[in-house]
């Protein structure tokens, strides 16, 4: 009995080992590609961040940037989420961390979406993966666009409005003050329509306020609509200094006005009109780069003056004071001013000429050197006629890969950053009908099914060790069988055989270890030694009828111990029968009580609110069945077989008593006189 309770034990430890090891690898599977983030929702797509150079081609860093995810029919199945796509989640690569984002756009209609995910530290040259889960119709709306953007960026149009202003997409609320135009199949969704002379108007706030010296990154989406002369994007002034943003006959400039100098960048290839490009501005002390589709485009060695005014978006606030002949301008060099003058003031023109500004040698191609206009000097200029989208305004230096990034990504081929997977959806056993029942188990029904589980282990080690141990057995039988009906007069020969030094084969080993009828034979062999132990003698051996008497009850009491060994363990499997619908039921019952006092305390009664109880709680019910139900086919499989190697041994017995009866009879010829008579 103590032998049995020390096995129970090492294989109900053995059963827990297997349950936590089976856990840690469903655990570790989760943490693959195979993982599921929520059960609830059923439907996912990996979508990949290529910056590599087969990809998106970036080397420099890039960071933490928002990043817009086009969905279409030809990418993601409107049909199986929300109509409002308020059930859309981003989840990080370790499909554990949601990711703020937000929905500019969603048409489940048309099949068209817009959504900005901000991704933290996205690496140059490498990819990084995001999960967008969908497909389900109880989620609320997350989207959350103060929360996509950070605290450095203060004014993210997405021109997404009709017919009202501007409204800013970031934390700080930098609405416009007037409404513009909408321009419908802009570059992004819907965008705005600039006529060159009504602009729009950005007003001054604490956190669009420029600081001298300060770091600034500045972005927008713009086709022009035709070539213009000094055609300002983005204007602010304030006394003495002024940030001009524009096209100079296609030719994108960044001019900067401080403390009545002004700077602007050398010129390089212009753009045609009709066409989208994305156009940046990083500016940092000493030095301000212009960067056209992502590119470093024209730099100027300047410093962002200070600037706390109202902007203008498609305008200027200088008026044309000064004649041109004063100021000339030639359309081949690279040189051009403005006074810096707000509205309502005018130009003071003075005797200062221009001097040169210091070429920045960082810039490619390396630009010409570029004029510095007098400071009293103004030139004519015009509002931007074209469509933009998507301005950005953070005040903070963006590294240079976070650019080219933007830029391709906002730009007409965006999957060179951003690539899209084919849908997944939930593995058959968490999704569907019976998903929600497992998600409808209460705490206490867990506990019954975890016991349930050890209980359901432990049956399966257990018929699986006892069907491998049976057949080993009656294999060994059938071998040793054969070997001791080739015995003649010495029927311990085979005893004798194993006390030997003499190598013996691997299948006399497989015998003598796992033959029940070798170990029987065993117990005569060395009965019979013991009450004669000098063999082969002159006199042949003679058993009396007691001796062989006494010598079967020894092989019965073997035969016993053999039987007991033959269902050891046995009970784990009747324990299984018995205890696990049992246990199930206790789970289910008490899964149904605590469902209607959920109810009773919530007072609402309808369906809804008792089938999923009810449903989760009959799990129990059903793991207690699953139990039971295979063990309870093992135990009489088993039984059957232990019955016939039962059968075999008394058979053995028998035979082997006969054997000995005939062997050692006292009626048995002298072998020696057999012997002599023979000889004469």
């Amino acid at each position: 009995m103590r032998s049995d309770a020390r096995q129970a034990f090492r294989l109900s430890v053995r059963a827990l080992m297997a349950v936590f090891t089976l856990a840690l690898v469903l655990g570790g599977t989760a943490g693959s590609a195979q993982a599921w983030w929520n059960d609830e929702w059923s439907l996912r797509k990996k979508i990949t961040l290529d910056t590599s150079p087969m990809g998106a081609g970036i080397t420099d860093a890039v960071g933490t940037m928002p990043i817009l995810v086009r969905l279409h029919v030809g990418n993601f199945r409107f049909g199986q989420a929300k109509e409002d796509g308020s059930d859309l989640r981003f989840v990080a690569s370790d499909d554990k961390t949601p990711l703020k984002h937000h929905i500019e756009k969603y048409d489940a209609l048309l099949g068209e979406a817009l959504l900005w995910v901000n991704v933290p530290n996205i690496q140059p040259g490498a990819k990084a993966d995001v999960w967008l889960y969908y497909g389900n119709k109880k989620a609320t709306s997350v989207s959350d666009p103060k929360g996509t953007y950070g605290s450095e960026t203060v004014l993210v149009y997405h021109f997404a409005e009709r017919g009202t202003p501007a409204q800013d997409a970031s934390v700080w609320a930098n609405a416009a003050q007037n409404a513009g135009q909408a321009a419908d199949g802009s570059q992004i969704g819907t965008g705005a329509r600039l006529d060159g002379s009504t602009a729009i108007t950005i007003p001054a706030s604490t956190s669009l306020t420029f600081a001298q010296d300060g770091q600034l990154t500045w972005s927008i989406l713009a086709k022009l609509a035709a070539l213009q002369r000094n055609a300002v994007l983005y204007s602010r002034r304030e006394g003495t200094n002024a940030l001009l943003i524009g096209f100079d006959d296609g030719a994108p400039f960044v001019e900067i006005t401080a403390n009545g100098t002004t700077q602007r960048t050398a010129a390089g290839p212009p753009v045609a009109p009709g066409g989208w490009h994305h156009i940046g501005m990083v500016a940092t002390p000493g030095l301000v780069t212009l960067y056209l589709d992502g590119n470093p485009y024209a730099s100027l060695a300047a410093t962002l003056p200070p600037l706390n005014s109202v902007a203008l978006l498609g305008g200027d606030t200088t008026v044309a004071s000064a004649p041109a002949a004063e100021t000339p301008v030639s359309p081949s060099s690279n040189t051009s001013a403005s006074s810096g003058e707000t509205v309502g003031q005018s130009a003071q023109p003075t005797a200062d000429t221009a001097t040169p500004a210091a070429p920045d040698a960082s810039a490619s191609p390396a630009p010409a050197p570029t004029a510095v206009a007098p400071p009293s000097a103004s030139v004519a200029t015009s509002g931007f006629a074209g469509d933009v989208d998507e301005l950005v305004i953070i005040k903070a230096a963006r590294p240079a890969g976070y650019i080219k990034a933007t830029a391709i990504n906002q730009g007409s081929n965006p999957t060179k950053l951003v690539v899209f997977a084919p849908e997944e959806e939930t593995s058959s056993w968490m999704s569907g009908h019976f998903g929600v029942l497992l998600r409808s188990v209460t705490v206490d029904g867990w506990i019954v099914i975890g016991i349930l589980l050890v209980m359901a282990v432990a049956s399966w080690m257990v018929m699986v060790e006892k069907t491998s141990y049976l057949g080993r057995q009656r294999k060994a039988n059938s071998l040793f069988m054969a070997q001791f009906r080739l015995l003649d007069d010495d029927l311990t020969a085979l005893a004798v055989a194993r006390n030997t030094s003499e190598s013996i084969s691997r299948k006399e080993r497989a015998v003598r270890r796992n033959s029940s009828l070798h170990r029987l034979y065993q117990i005569a062999a060395s009965e019979i030694h013991r009450r004669y132990p000098v063999a082969h003698s002159s006199r042949p051996l003679v058993l009396s009828a007691e001796t062989i008497g006494a010598i079967r009850s020894a092989v019965d009491a073997g035969v016993v111990r053999e039987v007991q060994r033959l269902n050891r363990m046995m009970v784990i499997l009747t324990i299984a029968i018995s205890g696990g619908p049992f246990l199930g039921l206790l789970g289910t019952v008490i899964g149904v009580m605590i469902t209607f006092a959920a109810i009773a305390m919530s007072g609402d009664v309808n369906i809804n609110a008792i089938a999923p109880g009810v449903a989760g709680a009959l799990v129990a019910t059903v793991a207690g069945l699953a139990v039971a139900i295979p063990a309870l086919f093992g135990y009489n499989w088993l039984t059957l077989r232990i019955r016939d190697l039962t059968s075999d041994m008394q058979v053995f017995v028998e035979e082997l008593t006969s054997r000995m009866a005939e062997t050692y009879s006292s009626n048995r010829p002298d072998p020696v006189e057999q012997h002599r008579l023979a000889a004469e």
